[in-house]
């Protein structure tokens, strides 16, 4: 790790001038992922700003009738704070099935949405990365990619997002807020990622020196017939090979709204919406639910070790469905236990 320095910032205008005054920085939250970078010397700021003293640790309504995260609420906090769990429990879910306790002790809600792909070779120094080295290459393709993406893919990059709680934001049509040296504005959560392109270094749509200082969630938060379901290779402490937020409005068993978003399989948390008007006033059945799989994975392309992905996401997309049509969710569960629609 190289050496730094640090400064407390006392407030959100104070953080992001100290940001913007020093040439490599960085904001410093949790830090659960960004001193993991920095041990490893991915990451090489050489000036922290620290956003412990910043009152953004706050959950409270909107005036809209929704919920506000505080982007320094923690992921424990948010995952078992009463009005999370009984009005966005899809949210909940997601949280707990990542990490481990600590972890969500530590991580903040804004900083989840920044974390950095866990790509074998973003982490390895000794090989090409255009992600971490732009230019240089991307030895996922062609290499052991058992982990990558099989959507929204490119030629230099094939690198997934690893969050957990950031595929249920995207399936509730969440709102970032962020302040920066121009003000603040607001992100539509489905507009704050990237997809790679020929510019995998960049993750987001933040502008230099922006700061996350909330996430706005709507007054529907999908709390009668929902589920998060996450496929890996051990049932904890294991990120995504498919995961499924799947969120139904029902009528009986005719579908009125619906909401569908995967992680595990593209460079940011992954909608169709054509594939989700596909459910809208249909009925709840498999038939009905395999047909939307196949349009979701339509444009899907497997790179070797990771084409399994395909197929296991299409019967995810189902298996959710159905879970959140009968009320019937596993927090955890192995990829390849008990995967069959």
């Amino acid at each position: 790790m190289n050496s730094f320095t640090l400064t407390q910032a006392a407030g959100v205008a104070e953080a992001v001038r100290d940001k913007a005054s020093h040439e490599s920085s960085a904001y410093l939250g949790g830090g659960t992922n960004l001193i993991d970078l920095m041990k490893e010397n991915v990451s090489r700021p050489t000036h922290l700003t620290s956003l412990h003293k910043l009152p953004l640790g706050k959950i409270e309504q909107t005036p809209e009738g929704g919920l506000r995260l505080g982007a320094l609420a923690t992921n424990a906090e948010t995952a078992w704070h009463p009005e999370v769990e009984a009005r966005y429990p899809l949210l909940s879910q997601a949280i707990l099935a990542g990490a481990t306790p600590q972890l969500r002790n530590m991580a903040t809600d804004g900083g989840n949405l920044l974390q950095r792909t866990r790509c074998y070779y973003f982490y390895d120094l000794a090989t090409p990365c255009n992600k971490r080295e732009p230019g240089t290459g991307c030895s996922a393709i062609g290499g052991y990619n058992r982990v990558c993406g099989i959507l929204g893919t490119s030629e230099s990059c094939i690198a997934t997002h690893p969050s957990d709680m950031c595929v249920a934001l995207a399936a509730l049509e969440a709102v970032v807020r962020v302040a920066g040296p121009d003000g603040e504005r607001t992100i539509r959560f489905e507009d704050f990622h990237r997809l790679p392109g020929d510019t995998p270094e960049l993750d987001n749509n933040l502008k230099p020196g922006e700061l996350i200082t909330g996430i706005d969630l709507p007054a529907k938060g999908f709390a009668n017939n929902f589920t998060y379901l996450k496929l890996r290779d051990r049932a904890s402490y294991a990120f995504a090979l498919v995961s499924v937020a799947a969120a139904l409005e029902l009528d009986g068993n005719t579908i009125k709204d619906a909401r569908l978003a995967l992680g595990g399989v593209a460079h940011k948390p992954w909608r169709d919406k054509e594939a989700e008007a596909l459910l809208k006033g249909q009925p709840a059945t498999a038939d009905t639910f395999r047909k939307v799989a196949v349009k979701v994975l339509e444009g899907a392309r497997g790179y070797g070790a990771n084409t399994f992905k395909i197929e296991l996401a299409k019967r995810a997309i189902v298996r959710a469905l159905k879970q959140a049509t009968e009320m019937s969710y596993p927090q955890n569960d192995n990829a390849f236990q008990n995967s069959n629609p």
